[in-house]
């Protein structure tokens, strides 16, 4: 597994779950250092249970030498990361393309060399060439087989997936991923063998759909604050429908994170550039970026229109609960408009902190969602950890310079904070 990040770093654990034996190579010294000593460089609920048990039993193992990993391997996994290029916004394979590069020089025997990464139709076929011209004696074919997994509940979704996509043509490697997936399909997880390109469409596709279906009822939220309807009932009679279902469809400040943004972003580049614009995902982008900056305006309208020199609490930094990923989080944004306008920040969030620490800077981080809220003009829920779904809403208010509460994700029933004496305002509901 070249890459002990999320995604190589989970998948690797779970393949190693199975009895597989795997080595998860990355070139960070201190990273594989610290897996070694069962510490974690990201934050994943059940993870370091599970990287430790498979370490003592000798199937999982850390390294920074590709070499002897790849030479002794059947299949070699690239779970590097394609981070939005600057500049342009296209996926940056830089690092698809290094490690295809140094795999090449270490093959031995027939290689399935499989890109886990997120990565726009045509890579594969570069990686293919890549390998094929460092060593034409080479015995190897080159798979897709995109990843599914949601930070916060990954080891789940890994183990008990919606389906796998082998993306494939040569039938040594289809039979060669089909055995490595065998623990899944005996529970009868639908294996879709498709070809190569396909695979790698079918994640930016599904990504897209995805960051859409949370931008659509994001608007319909807005038309239901101006329509005096509520938006959580809009949804759940939307969602009964088989044809379009209920998740995803929970109005908030916007999505984030490591996937959706980059994947949006790289899936309307590759659009354009082969002449086919996919202007949904384009708008689909667009409004998602105002609607973090309407969040902090939101938050503004409810301290009366002015927050200079005032205190505002925020409960929640990770762009999602159960994980520490601060990568284009709403709070970020949500922060900083605040800060413009001349608002004195507080924050908490259960595991995100440290991370958050290296993007916001001006900010006070308490230890508790109580000391979070001393002295605060307003305080706004802007991640929906299970920790803020049942505190003690008298204590929050006795805490505050003024009792106004924003549910940036609908987690009160309004009857219940107005009767704790805050002025409160959510998403999509009336007022």
């Amino acid at each position: 597994m070249i890459g002990a990040g999320y995604v190589g770093l989970v998948s690797g654990a779970c393949f190693a779950d199975f009895g597989h034996s795997v080595v998860c190579v990355d070139t960070d010294a201190r990273k594989i250092e610290a897996l070694r000593a069962g510490r974690m460089p990201i934050y994943e609920p059940g993870l370091e249970e599970l990287v430790r048990r498979t370490t003592a039993a000798g199937d999982l193992a850390f390294s920074t030498e590709l070499g002897p990993a790849v030479a002794g391997a059947e299949a070699v996994f690239i779970a590097v990361g394609t981070p939005a290029r600057r500049g342009d916004g296209h996926a940056d394979l830089s690092y698809v393309y290094a490690a295809a590069r140094e795999i090449a020089a270490h093959l031995t025997g027939f290689t399935v060399v499989v890109t886990k990464s997120t990565v726009p139709v045509g890579a594969g076929d570069e990686v293919e060439r890549i390998i094929r011209a460092a060593r034409p004696d080479a015995d190897f074919a080159v798979v897709s087989n995109p990843e599914f997994l949601r930070e916060g509940a990954a080891i789940g979704d890994f183990k008990r997936p919606d389906r796998i996509v082998i993306g494939a043509d040569d039938p040594r490697a289809r039979d060669a991923m089909a055995l490595i997936y065998r623990p899944l399909t005996l529970n009868q997880a639908p294996l879709m063998v498709t070809s190569r390109r396909s695979s790698e469409l079918i994640k930016y596709a599904a990504n897209a759909f995805l960051a859409m279906k949370i931008t659509f009822i994001n608007e319909m939220a807005d038309l239901c604050e101006a329509v005096g309807a509520d938006v959580q009932e809009v949804a759940r009679g939307v969602g009964m429908d088989k044809r379009i279902g209920g998740k995803f469809l929970h109005a908030g400040p916007g999505y984030g994170g490591s996937c959706f943004p980059k994947d949006t972003l790289a899936l309307i580049k590759t659009a354009q550039d082969h002449g086919a614009p996919a202007r949904l995902v384009e708008t689909t982008a667009a409004v998602n970026d105002q609607r973090k900056r309407a969040m902090a305006r939101k938050i503004v309208k409810a301290c009366g229109g002015d927050v200079r020199g005032k205190t505002i609490a925020l409960l929640g930094l990770a762009f999602k609960p159960n994980t520490d990923d601060m990568r284009d989080a709403p709070s970020i944004a949500i922060v900083t408009a605040l800060q413009d306008q001349g608002a004195r920040v507080r924050a908490h969030d259960p595991v995100a902190m440290e991370h958050a620490k290296q993007t916001l800077a001006d900010v006070v981080y308490c230890e508790t969602p109580y000391r979070c809220a001393e002295g605060a003009d307003a305080l706004a829920i802007v991640t929906e950890w299970d920790a803020y779904r049942a505190l003690d809403l008298e204590r929050l208010g006795r805490a505050m310079r003024e009792r106004r509460l924003i549910d940036l994700r609908n987690i009160y029933r309004p009857h219940e904070a107005r009767a704790a004496g805050f002025a409160y305002s959510s998403v999509g509901r009336p007022g």
